[in-house]
């Protein structure tokens, strides 16, 4: 199933353009007013690919408005409006925009991505090794790869429009935003994950790490925004495959991921272009993620 081509090709309106990045552009839509866009761009190395996959976007965009909904008694969020229609012009008219794009409201971005990890796995494992620390956090000793830790670990990373985000302690998150909002942050991270990897792990799916991010709104009040637990932002693991000891396969880009390592490519653009069978594995990969965290069937056409 690969369907239609990626829609990637953003931006529709350039006039009203605020801000295009790797996957997501966002769009001016009045005073305070945002409409936020998901392509099926899709990125690996810091460089966006081609093709893109898909469909990709619709997933994003719907699983986040899942997560959201699901999760609000525990955070605000910023989504105001999901259905086309209840868009406001040009972008109700962009049939392209249909289960895509949000109107959300503006906020002030935290600049701290707030990771959270549940199991020892991917550079908080290679830290581990090294240090016995994630993140500066100190942790007990013998843990083996892809364990659950005892308790979730809040381990905050910078938040870098371009290059790699890079782990900072929490000292360093209060020196960024002061106490008050750090604290916030930390502890509205591991509540949501907390949330969250109980449903999932109830539907067969371990979510083994994650990131949010948040912005402040005019009163200074914390508000959840940009996505919300998508293959993009976390890695999911499927529980019938889990095994202490390997890292499971994920519902994720890692599979993307593996193919670029194998294809001897320098991690310079521009990248190899991602053969169909690779795009329409990725899809695959996307859309069960989908089905088994919300239990709904997703048709993207």
């Amino acid at each position: 199933m690969a369907g239609p081509a990626p829609f990637a090709t953003l931006p529709l309106f350039p006039q009203l353009l605020l801000k295009k990045g790797k996957v997501r552009d966002v769009y001016r839509a009045g005073e305070g007013l945002l409409v936020v866009v998901a392509s099926d761009r899709i990125s690996a190395f810091d460089v966006v690919l081609d093709p893109g996959i898909p469909g990709k976007g619709i997933v994003l965009t719907q699983l986040s408005n899942f997560w959201f909904s699901t999760l609000a008694e525990v955070a605000a969020h910023h989504v105001l409006a999901t259905d086309l229609s209840q868009l406001p012009e040009p972008f109700a008219s962009a049939p392209a925009f249909d289960r895509r794009a949000c109107l959300v409201r503006e906020v002030r971005i935290v600049p701290v991505e707030c990771v959270v990890r549940g199991y020892i796995v991917g550079s908080g494992w290679k830290e581990y090794q090294a240090k016995g620390s994630v993140s500066g956090v100190p942790l007990r000793k013998g843990l083996r790869q892809a364990e659950r830790l005892p308790d979730p670990v809040f381990t905050p990373s910078t938040k870098a429009e371009l290059g790699h985000d890079e782990n900072i302690s929490f000292d360093e998150v209060v020196r960024t935003v002061g106490g008050d909002v750090a604290e916030s942050l930390r502890d509205l991270s591991l509540e949501l994950y907390r949330r969250a990897a109980a449903l999932a792990e109830a539907r067969g799916v371990i979510i083994a790490d994650t990131k949010f991010e948040f912005g402040l709104d005019e009163h200074g009040r914390l508000v959840w925004a940009d996505e919300a637990l998508t293959p993009d932002s976390s890695r999911f693991w499927p529980a019938d495959q889990y095994r202490i000891g390997s890292s499971p396969p994920s519902f994720d880009k890692q599979f993307v991921r593996d193919w670029l390592e194998a294809a001897d490519w320098n991690k310079q653009p521009p990248a190899p272009t991602l053969p169909p069978d690779v795009v329409a594995r990725t899809q695959g990969i996307y859309l069960e993620a989908y089905h088994r965290l919300t239990g709904r069937e997703l048709k993207l056409w």
